[in-house]
């Protein structure tokens, strides 16, 4: 099957999570011998910050790890005409410039294959105006990160060709290490961004970290000097961007992570767990959560993780974690458990192709004749 996929970036995963899921289900098409091509755009803001930062050397860690996947940059749609016209799918992530979803809805009523929108973001709910809705008309189907998600496209008119294609994690690379060494305080590895959860990042990270007396190492993009003197305040470190080619490896020196999710999952969209869940439980490490409600039973809260309803009851947690090896150990095997019975990206290429199938993709149709 010939799977073109219009990405932000491919190469960049500063600030923009949705490259470490793409990386993880593109590589497992590769592998069962579909033909993917991969577009992005020149000048791709998340590329071009990576750049600015670390220069080449901020691709290495993605080189190394990806080395079969690889992208096209393009300008404008006569760069990708003929590679789409040959496709038998089409997907478009939501971080694509409106002309480039009008021109790709127009070409779609001209030519034979399977046209689907990729949403992994909150502006249905946070700004939906500025999502291209009128330049959708000409899609098949939307892929939804969750189902409050796939529900605002239902009410939109997407009614059952809204689907829900939840992240996951690609285990090829997010997995235990192989070697245990001896693991010391607190990760967390997430975005600053927007204003969107600073005070739950207090709340249930900072002051639990610090009242536990427990080392915090933080790494991520888009620190404001105001979040930095925060971090400072509460003695944690900020290790600044982590390729998350090279997160497995961190998580892997330390004892235990937290997640706290943005506002908008928490009340707006709920039941959308970031792409930092699966990764942490895959790679074995012990996951506290910040309050999110896992409206699909996507996991078993209090087995796979700990969930804290307030800032005392996320330390009462911490400090169980750093000190019941029985605890953790539990927490480890249940999280491996439910991510590779349900949440790898192998199950997520699966699922995307009973999506195509389900459309009728002509292609994939004739492949299980």
């Amino acid at each position: 099957m010939r799977i073109v996929y219009f990405t932000h970036s491919l190469r960049s995963c500063w600030n923009h999570g949705n490259a470490h899921f793409l990386r993880g289900v593109l590589r497992e098409l590769l592998r069962r011998g579909h033909q993917v091509t991969v577009f992005e755009p020149a000048g791709a803001r998340s590329l071009v910050n990576l750049l600015a930062d670390h220069g080449d050397a901020g691709l290495s860690a993605y080189r190394e790890a990806y080395g079969e996947l690889q992208s096209q940059t393009y300008e404008d749609y006569a760069d990708v005409a003929d590679t789409v016209g040959r496709a038998d799918a089409v997907i478009v992530h939501e971080w694509n410039e409106h002309w480039l979803i009008r021109a790709l809805s127009a070409h779609r009523r001209q030519q034979r294959f399977t046209l689907l929108f990729h949403d992994t973001h909150h502006r249905a709910v946070s700004d939906p105006k500025s999502l291209p809705r009128k330049e959708l008309e000409g899609f098949d189907g939307i892929l939804a990160f969750g189902e409050a998600l796939a529900r605002v496209y239902q009410d939109w008119g997407w009614g059952d060709r809204a689907f829900v294609w939840h992240e996951a994690a690609d285990t090829s690379l997010f997995h235990p290490p192989l070697q245990e060494q001896e693991r010391q305080g607190l990760v967390w590895i997430g975005n600053w961004g927007d204003e969107e959860r600073s005070s739950e990042l207090e709340t249930f990270l900072f002051e639990p970290a610090k009242a536990i007396d427990q080392p915090l190492d933080v790494y991520g993009v888009r620190y404001p000097e105001n979040a930095l003197r925060t971090l400072v305040r509460y003695d944690a470190i900020y290790r600044s961007w982590l390729p998350n080619a090279r997160v497995p490896e961190v998580f892997g020196r330390y004892v235990a992570t937290v997640h706290v999710p943005r506002r908008y999952y928490a009340e707006l969209l709920p039941g959308i767990p970031t792409i930092r869940v699966f990764e942490a439980l895959a790679c074995g490490i012990p996951l506290a959560c910040a309050p999110w409600r896992d409206a699909e039973s996507l996991f078993r809260p209090g087995q796979d993780y700990l969930v804290a309803r307030t800032g005392r009851e996320m330390q009462h947690h911490l400090a169980a974690i750093f000190n019941d090896r029985e605890l953790r150990e539990a927490l480890v095997r249940s999280g491996l458990q439910t991510i590779r019975a349900r949440h790898t990206c192998a199950h997520r290429a699966d699922e995307l192709l009973g999506i195509l199938g389900q459309l009728g993709s002509t292609a994939l149709l004739e492949m299980t004749a």
